[in-house]
């Protein structure tokens, strides 16, 4: 096995967001001498033998550099575009994307923040190692206890999501639970801006669940207790890079002074071989250039990160199980995995493409379908792509699986979900292990 590595991955203008095999794959991937898939320096076709199949294989040196390029990436843009008085940007992990402890300890060891959206998250984070301060929390219907949650545990930030939720926090505040010292708050904005991306992905348009309408946003300033800034995220998974631009304007439009600025996520990456997102430089730019201009150098400037620090740093690993030949219809492969573990081709139509790891160099020749193995006709992982002579027992990667596929995985059809496996200079281990069919009972009362 070849355990050469990837000397061009490095921070700042040196990053290189794209490795040998080119989008979607991670930047420390290649093929071997033997014609398999290498990630990380281990060949995927030993890992599948090894750990088993299905499995959620990640390049460590990936989330590790992603990690160090967006801070720097918005950190230089940070001494272009303010001055010596400007607060030091903010990257915060979104980790609603990938929230695995393993991946909260090596973000929290980079040095950046952290979003979270439950309870269950910030017990994560922190379990992680993130310093309480650094956290942010997210939720459109955050509970009493959760709130409450929060203030004990001492986090930085609260985003506020609407007026009920501003209420509560005025109780608590009246009943001592948040005071003065207690975390700060952001007022989220739905800002009237649609990016283009799937719908239920989302979430800036003046039609959401998330934000408050603009009409309403200085009454909820004025009523939030600890305000220090404002909040919009318009959606997921969308190249433009110029709609930053407008939701600044659209959060400068209010008569109030805002230490914090945060404008979201949302930065688009590589799900297939031809999609080539704006570069990480051209997000920072372009923020930064804005906030700067509507807000003046001294408020803090906020971005949330998810997939971007993530999805391309990660793949998922499948056995051929059968293949089906319909005359004259189409070739159906399928795995031992499927919509338990990846949900959003069937959720959003989500695209990907797919490879055979033991033939990664070999030419592709059939055009087939790559369904799952649950008992739903809508279980296809891949409608249509080109494979190279897939063949029962074959590993089947699926790329870019890095966001959202551990995070939103399920025990339909009573599958047990895949391991979390970090690969790193040709070593393996395992940061989830695989469930056993006895975990799928632990919870049992009866």
């Amino acid at each position: 096995m070849s355990t050469e590595q990837n000397t061009e991955l490095t921070t700042g203008e040196g990053f290189v967001e794209v490795g040998p095999l080119g989008p979607p794959y991670p930047i420390d991937s290649r093929t071997n001498d033997q014609g398999h898939l290498e990630i990380g320096g281990c060949d995927v076709v030993e890992l599948a033998e090894r750990f088993g199949t299905p499995a959620y294989v990640f390049a460590e040196s990936d989330l590790r550099n992603r990690a160090r390029a967006v801070v720097e990436a918005f950190t230089s843009a940070e001494q272009r575009y303010g001055d010596d008085s400007a607060a030091p940007p903010a990257v915060l992990f979104a980790s609603k994307a990938f929230p695995c402890t393993a991946a909260y300890r090596l973000m929290a060891a980079e040095g950046i923040y952290c979003d979270v959206a439950s309870g269950g998250e910030l017990f994560l984070a922190i379990k992680g190692g993130f310093a309480p301060e650094r956290i942010l929390l997210h939720g459109n219907n955050k509970t009493i206890a959760e709130l409450e949650q929060a203030v004990a545990a001492g986090v930085g930030y609260i985003v506020v999501d609407s007026f009920d939720e501003i209420d509560r926090l005025a109780r608590m505040h009246e009943e001592g639970t948040l005071t003065a010292d207690g975390p700060k708050t952001l007022v989220r904005v739905a800002p009237g801006l649609k990016p283009s991306t799937h719908a239920y992905i989302q979430t800036g348009q003046v039609d959401s669940k998330f934000g408050i309408p603009l009409s309403q946003v200085e009454q909820a300033i004025q009523k939030v207790p600890n305000f220090v800034g404002l909040h919009c995220h318009l959606g997921s998974q969308f190249f433009e890079v110029e709609i930053f631009r407008a939701a600044a304007e659209v959060l400068a439009g209010f008569e109030v002074k805002c230490q914090v600025v945060n404008v979201g996520g949302g930065f688009g990456i590589p799900y297939l071989e031809h999609e080539h997102p704006p570069k990480i430089a051209e997000y920072a730019d372009t923020i930064t250039g804005a906030v700067r201009e509507h807000f003046g150098p001294m408020a803090k400037i906020m971005v949330e990160p998810g997939r971007w620090l993530v999805g391309n740093a990660g793949v998922t690993a499948y056995r051929v199980g059968t293949v089906k030949e319909i005359p004259g219809v189409r070739r159906y492969v399928a795995v031992d995995g499927g919509m338990s573990d990846n949900i959003r081709p069937m959720l959003y139509d989500a695209e990907y493409t797919g490879l055979i790891a033991d033939r990664a160099t070999a030419t592709p020749q059939r055009d087939v379908r790559v369904v799952g193995m649950h008992c739903e006709s809508g279980d296809v992982i891949l409608p249509e792509v080109m494979l190279n002579e897939p063949a029962v027992g074959d590993t089947l990667v699926v790329p870019a699986t890095g966001g959202y596929g551990h995070a939103m995985a399920s025990n339909y059809n009573g599958v047990t979900r895949p391991p979390v496996i970090f690969c790193a200079d040709g070593n393996a281990r395992v940061v989830v292990r695989r469930e056993t069919h006895q975990d799928l009972s632990a919870r049992d009362v009866d």
